[in-house]
């Protein structure tokens, strides 16, 4: 579902409905309606929301006194209100092309995100909160521990960071940078919202990943979104799973996968499911045909991952011929699967390897 085929909200009643509230600053985030109603607030015309809109999600300012379409009377009224966007810490940048941002936000926490170009895309893998609290054995991220949840601002600023630094539009966005999206939730929605209306990107090419928190695939399924959801699932037993990503104690396979199935039925999406092939650990042939058995029948996509490597551990990626044989396994089993190589590897962007880099 793109933003211009969405359809529209249509009251039944035909009295005029009050403008919707909403709390600012930081404006970064807000929707056109909220965006309205607070100029109207302020004592303006109501069409200079469509104004701020159209600066903050296509214009990118930075300052409400840098809008020169505003009268500069008001502007100096309004002072320093924030719009909400972060600063650039540090980047490292990839001999693919592939840049890693610091970003800085208003509290002085510092956050990763990713611009991954190709001749045709722009993917942005965007970070839910600062640090994770899901400490899965092979990713850099939970190495750090977990400090706080970013806002919706927060997040939508990243996307527009790296659309404006690389002068071309975002095609694709994956919520696969630091942190559990289903932990933070609401603030996930909202920008999944802002992401598809204010900047208008397809919800198709948008995808979010998960460990897997118990409840929290049906409620995300509920919101009927046709989004992707892409879930670590990185072994096919439970034993192996709580190996590799402890939260798994809490979640039984059996369970992730049942509400997996409910996220099909609710939304006709498919489920992509994450496997990092770690050398002799979890890519045997033995474990294809057990994954391939616990998926047989299921509307869903494998997405293999050789590992990345990290300092912390000392997993090591299989050999081509270990994965091809992977492949090959499931397969046979008429399991959809592909191979997946991250793009940043030697700017530590790639998969499982996003942490705060200790640069000041």
């Amino acid at each position: 579902m793109s933003a211009s085929s969405a359809s529209p909200i249509v009251n039944s009643s035909t009295q005029e409905q009050p403008l919707p509230e909403i709390a600012i600053p930081p404006l970064l985030g807000a929707s056109l309606d909220e965006l309205t109603a607070w100029v109207v607030s302020q004592g303006q015309a109501a069409y200079r929301g469509k104004q701020l809109h159209d600066w903050i999600y296509n214009k990118g300012v930075r300052s409400l006194a840098d809008i020169s379409s505003f009268p500069k009377q008001w502007r100096t009224e309004l002072g320093d209100i924030p719009i909400g966007r972060s600063t650039e810490h540090y980047r490292s940048v990839a001999s693919d092309g592939t840049i890693k941002y610091l970003l800085r936000l208003s509290d002085g926490q510092i956050v990763e995100t990713v611009g991954i170009p190709t001749e045709n895309r722009l993917t942005v893998c965007v970070s839910t909160q600062v640090g994770c609290p899901m400490a899965c054995d092979f990713c850099a991220t939970g190495k750090g521990g977990f400090k706080r949840n970013l806002t919706r601002t927060e997040i939508v600023d990243q996307v527009l960071t790296v659309q404006e630094d690389f002068q071309r539009r975002v095609s694709n966005i994956v919520f696969m940078g630091m942190g559990e999206p289903l932990l933070n939730l609401d603030h996930v929605l909202g920008a999944l919202h802002s992401i598809n209306k204010d900047i208008g990107i397809g919800q198709r090419n948008l995808t979010v990943s998960t460990v897997g928190i118990r409840n929290r695939i049906r409620q995300f399924a509920q919101n009927n979104l046709q989004v992707t959801l892409a879930v670590s699932l990185h072994a096919p037993n439970q034993k192996l799973r709580e190996q590799i990503i402890p939260s798994a104690r809490s979640y039984p396979i059996e369970d992730l996968l049942a509400e997996c199935r409910e996220y099909v039925e609710i939304t006709g999406r498919r489920a992509t499911f994450e496997y990092i092939l770690l050398a002799g650990v979890n890519d045997l042939p033995e474990h294809a045909l057990e994954l391939s058995r616990r998926l047989r029948g299921f509307q869903s996509h494998v997405n293999l991952i050789p590992y990345n490597p990290i300092s912390e551990v000392d997993y090591q990626r299989p050999k081509p011929e270990r994965i091809n044989n992977f492949v090959k396994v499931l397969k046979q089993q008429h399991i959809a699967v592909s191979v997946r190589y991250s793009r940043g590897l030697e700017a530590d962007a790639a998969c499982g390897q996003l942490r705060v880099n200790k640069i000041k």
